[in-house]
């Protein structure tokens, strides 16, 4: 491993050794302002969290634009259900398998923290030649770009920016997908169980998951939407009244796991278990090739920890019809781009708490006529079975520019450096890019990043040559910003 991904793999790890989940960035803040208070380098904190530290050009640089670097300082906070890791105060704990490095049952905080470890490692790096330069961290990207959106004008001065938060070396993003959020909510009573009823607990698990945007197109199962499945089998042949129902943990994450409690007849406990079992299999089979881990199991609760009251069958079978109902995956592909995601949905979370369901649903689509119909569908859905909803944390698409002075530069560094032409795309997924471009509207931007998989789930890894090979990338784009157009 050569001497400059040494160095910022040793920033990575640092980073990672600050507990950061979304929401609780401050000592992650705290600790890159002290980093830039021991270099003598100006820094401002906004209300919310976000920072900007400020780095003055190379000597005889100074006539040259700013540009602005940014990254997130949270990251996603996902763990095996076996891991007892608290990222509360534990650190992420890495570890390296062939050229990939990834983190031991969590999250590895590559999204974003790989963006941070770059920033800091330029500054440590006198040699090199750049701009004048704003490093931009912000809070709450991934729960919402809430970060980036609380952004006030004049906090940053640059109008070239550059977003390190994309996921494959050698691919440029210019625009994404705008995108909001839903909350069905719906209260139930519950009734005491007869004498003659068994629970049982059934388990969806083992799913791959992965992010809600640029893996929703990748067939993978999602457990909200498979356990809705055959708890609906299970209605064919007995009443079934639910218990517990609890499913996925992030809005923008594909949900893994589910578990539900339910109650039926003693008596048909053999049926049940049996039709279940055939669900089962049919729906493992359809998953054969993308989640080859997929488990579905149902098993007895013993009558000492069983809940004593249930919700009833009518509301039961509401509830899995409103589940097997909602629009969950891709909802349309793109009439312009061939092969891109245009508009999809992630039926994200789910959880019936004292009689209460509460669901969670993530609207994309790169076109906003096209996320009103979706988000319509969904609401529609709802207000059918008597539930409340509610949209919230709307973010605007990002339109690609096409007289984009730093697209163009960036082409042609690339094309000088790799000897070939970098891929451009449009993403399915949100952006900074595209708040901060609705706050700056004259701001000129691009992404791009090392590669990393699966984010958002404890099998998040990153390219470790892919590392080296962006900073390359980013040191000549930079150098060349320096030279007049």
């Amino acid at each position: 491993m050569d001497a400059t991904t040494t160095v910022i793999l040793d920033y990575f790890e640092k980073i990672n050794a600050i507990p950061r989940c979304s929401h609780h960035e401050a000592a992650v803040c705290q600790w890159l302002q002290q980093w830039a208070a021991q270099r003598n380098l100006s820094y401002s904190s906004d209300s919310v969290g976000n920072l900007v530290v400020r780095v003055p050009s190379s000597p005889g640089c100074e006539s040259a634009p700013t540009v602005v670097l940014q990254g997130h300082m949270d990251m996603v906070c996902e763990k095996t259900p076996e891991s007892d890791h608290d990222f509360a105060k534990d650190p992420i704990v890495s570890h390296r398998e062939g050229d990939w490095l990834t983190a031991t049952d969590t999250t590895l905080g590559a999204d974003n923290g790989i963006a941070i470890a770059y920033m800091l490692a330029l500054v440590d790096a006198p040699s090199l030649v750049h701009p004048p330069l704003e490093l931009l961290f912000t809070i709450d990207e991934e729960t919402g770009l809430n970060g980036a959106k609380q952004l006030e004008p004049g906090f940053i001065k640059g109008r070239h920016l550059i977003n390190l938060d994309s996921e494959d070396e050698g691919i440029f993003t210019i625009g994404c997908a705008g995108g909001v959020d839903t909350t069905i909510k719906h209260a139930f009573e519950a009734n005491d169980l007869p004498s003659d009823s068994a629970v049982l607990k059934v388990v969806v698990g083992g799913l791959k998951g992965g992010h809600s945007g640029i893996d929703i197109h990748k067939h993978r199962g999602n457990a909200n939407k498979i356990i809705a499945r055959v708890l609906a089998e299970a209605l064919q042949v007995s009443p079934v009244r639910l218990a517990a129902l609890n499913g996925g943990s992030r809005k923008n994450a594909i949900p893994r796991d589910t578990r539900a409690l339910i109650c039926i007849s003693k008596v048909d406990t053999d049926r049940v278990l049996e039709v279940m079992g055939e669900a089962a299999q049919t729906i493992q089979a359809e998953y054969a090739s993308s989640d080859k881990a997929l488990f579905i199991e149902a098993t007895s609760v013993p009558k000492i920890e069983a809940p004593s009251t249930a919700l009833d069958q009518q509301a039961t079978e509401k509830i899995l019809r409103m589940l097997l109902s909602l629009p969950d995956g891709v909802f349309g592909m793109s009439a312009e781009l061939e092969g891109m995601v245009e508009t999809s949905s992630n039926l994200a979370t789910v959880s019936l708490d004292q009689n209460k369901l509460i669901l969670l649903s993530s609207q994309r689509s790169a076109i906003i006529s096209r996320l009103n119909e979706v988000s319509a569908a969904v609401h529609s859905i709802a207000n059918l079975a008597g539930a409340s909803a509610e949209d919230h944390d709307f973010y605007p698409p990002w339109q690609p520019r096409k007289s984009s002075l730093l697209l163009k530069r960036s082409k042609e560094t690339y094309r000088t450096l790799y000897d070939r032409d970098p891929v451009v795309q449009v993403i399915h997924a949100g952006l900074e890019c595209a708040v901060i471009g609705d706050i700056y509207p004259n701001m000129d931007m691009i992404s791009f990043g090392p590669t990393i998989r699966n984010p958002h789930s404890p099998d998040e890894r990153i390219l470790v040559p892919s590392i080296i090979g962006v900073w390359d990338f980013l040191t000549a784009l930079l150098k060349e910003i320096t030279v007049p157009s």
